[in-house]
């Protein structure tokens, strides 16, 4: 791809338990091109957030073991940087807007005091300058009245202007990479609207790249260029998005699709569900994580992990195509 930002080859990240390490993220492997909305999809406990937490070194070790693998910037693998090196690309060059702004943000420093810390760190701007780049940030999240809201608490905001808080920390030195993980939870439709209309706003006036983490598929949709499905730690599926909507191939990723209620048949009245939950680490055996639940499953799947291969223009792990 041309004009690549990361590279994620190969991630494996491990997890220690009782019986002994067991795999988080299994061979993982994508790229996000400069200006592009990458979307990481699946449900809770496929490993989205563990994957995006070890793109910036957050993960902590133990529970989690060394990464595996390689997560190139700009060519350079920041698994193999030590933290000092880490912390001059964590919030300047890539940032992340984390899923709750309530637990992410400090509650005992203001707005302004946070932001102001970030820039502190990052940047050789003064006092004064810094002071004019905290409402800027504050103002192209699209907070009323930036001032007044940079001396509130994190506790004295809604839900909503919290979250644009985030996002303006987030955008405030101007980085390349935005990492959003589920950016919109807990927030009503109108809200998530408008945060998701801002991100998308902010990517293309500033040419940002966006590795948009979610389970909503909507949000696919409206957000993004390319999507990979996660299941089980395991990429299952990856295309563009327009593909994956007009012609999924996966079972879980058309089972996904299925569950979205605008895609509800006409005449039914009750939404699909996939049966079944996702299987715990300790739980994943040889074949594919999905064997239980696939409406699809032949024997093979039950004895053999399929590898991810390109079919036409996607990548896709199945047996259906294999055999």
């Amino acid at each position: 791809m041309a004009d690549t930002i990361l590279k994620v080859e190969d991630l494996t990240l491990q997890i220690t338990t009782p019986n002994g390490p067991a795999p988080a993220v299994r061979g993982l492997s994508f790229s996000i091109g400069k200006g592009e909305c990458f979307c990481l999809v699946g449900e809770s406990g496929c490993g989205k957030t563990i994957t995006a937490l070890s793109i910036l070194g957050l993960l902590q070790h133990p529970p989690f073991l060394p990464p595996m693998g390689s997560i190139l910037f700009h060519g350079e693998d920041l698994l193999g940087l030590r933290e000092e090196e880490l912390r001059r690309i964590r919030g300047r060059r890539i940032s992340m807007v984390f899923q709750e702004p309530m637990t992410a943000l400090n509650p005992v420093m203001t707005i302004r005091a946070q932001i102001d810390e970030l820039l502190e760190e990052h940047t050789e701007l003064d006092r004064e300058q810094r002071e004019k780049r905290v409402l800027q940030a504050l103002t192209e999240a699209g907070i009323p009245d930036p001032a007044q809201r940079a001396a509130a608490y994190p506790h004295q905001l809604s839900g909503g202007l919290r979250q644009r808080a985030m996002i303006a920390m987030a955008i405030a030195c101007e980085p390349e990479l935005i990492i959003a993980d589920e950016p919109t939870t807990a927030l009503d439709v109108t809200i998530q609207a408008k945060i998701l209309k801002l991100l998308k706003r902010l990517q293309q006036e500033k040419g940002l790249s966006l590795l948009l983490i979610t389970h909503n598929l909507g949000i696919v949709a409206n957000m993004g260029d390319r999507v990979a499905v996660m299941y089980a730690g395991k990429m299952v599926e990856q295309a563009t998005v327009n593909e994956i909507f007009e012609n999924p191939r996966h079972p879980y990723t058309k089972g996904l699709l299925k569950a979205m209620p605008y895609r509800l048949p006409k005449g039914q009245r009750r939404l699909h569900s996939i049966k079944g939950r996702v299987p715990a680490l300790h739980e994943l055996g040889k074949g594919c994580p999905f064997f239980k639940r696939c409406p699809s499953k032949m024997d093979l799947c039950s004895r053999e992990d399929p590898p991810l291969e390109r079919i036409g223009e996607a990548l896709c792990a199945c047996h259906l195509f294999r055999v």
